[in-house]
């Protein structure tokens, strides 16, 4: 296997009523981790960083290439997404750097300009090939306007999509960013009423904190990408704690990184199990 065709993971899960699985990176071992666990569970991952990855590394081309290398090498298709873009340049060297699927993120301006503005970024990336997530309206925990009881309407989803000719949009549903337990309430019949009414696949934003059996049936009811990524980080950085609790004089860090990593792919790979 290597780096998939621009948004046929998405794709083809949305085809076969199945979940499409992005985990977020922030520093090279949760992308090796990622995925093994893919390759345990014998199925295609999407490796997604953020912006505010790209703001912690001092530029993307670091961690991009990085990723770009992991998923060449893998036994699995692994596409390499650039996640929360909320800059125009940032997807400009994205595309650049050869990654071809891109989420833009202009929910923080008023709707008018969001339509406008992610309709100029989609036709650039699909000049260039590229696939192309949007997000209607904001979700929340990343101090933005919707609270996470915030949903999205599916006439206006639609409407969205049509404006903006995006592959794929992410909603609010119940979900929220940044939550480490997880406790979250999903709508699943406004799942099913956006599904029927938008014509590209439905993302879900802020799964780390949706119950695996809640996921199971928020793709049983029309959602197809599964964005993960706090809970990710809280099992690596729950790891290295005990590690370092039970083990205080080591120094050398692949002692502790290891077994986290190693814990990271355990929960990959039971996550996707799930969502098959």
């Amino acid at each position: 296997m290597s780096l998939a065709a621009p948004g046929s993971i998405v794709t083809s899960a949305a085809r076969r009523g199945v979940g499409a699985c992005a985990f977020n990176v922030i520093q090279l071992e949760l992308a090796e981790a990622i995925v093994t666990g893919a390759e345990q569970a014998g199925k295609p991952v999407i490796l997604q960083i953020s912006e505010n990855a790209v703001k912690y590394h001092g530029g993307l081309a670091p961690i991009a290439l990085a990723c770009q290398a992991i998923g060449r090498a893998a036994n699995v298709d692994v596409t390499v997404h650039l996640d929360h873009a909320e800059s125009e340049a940032l997807v400009d060297e994205a595309l650049a750097l050869g990654i071809d699927s891109v989420m833009f993120d202009a929910s923080k301006l008023d709707d008018a300009a969001n339509r406008a503005q992610t309709a100029l970024v989609a036709a650039k990336c699909h000049a260039a090939g590229a696939f192309v997530e949007a997000e209607l309206g904001e979700v929340g925990g990343k101090d933005g306007v919707h609270a996470p009881g915030a949903r999205t309407n599916p006439a206006d989803a639609a409407q969205f999509v049509a404006d903006t000719s995006v592959d794929a949009l992410a909603v609010a549903v119940g979900s929220s960013h940044a939550m480490t337990e997880r406790t979250a309430s999903l709508d699943f019949e406004l799942i099913a009423a956006i599904h029927a009414a938008v014509p590209v696949p439905l993302v879900l934003h802020g799964s780390s904190g949706v119950p695996d059996s809640d996921l199971a049936k928020a793709v049983r009811s029309g959602m197809t990408k599964i964005n993960i990524a706090t809970l990710l980080s809280k099992t690596f950085t729950d790891e290295v704690r005990a590690f370092l609790a039970a083990n205080p004089q080591v120094a050398d860090t692949r002692k502790y990184f290891k077994p986290a990593r190693a814990k990271v792919a355990e929960a990959v790979a039971a996550i996707m199990g799930v969502l098959a």
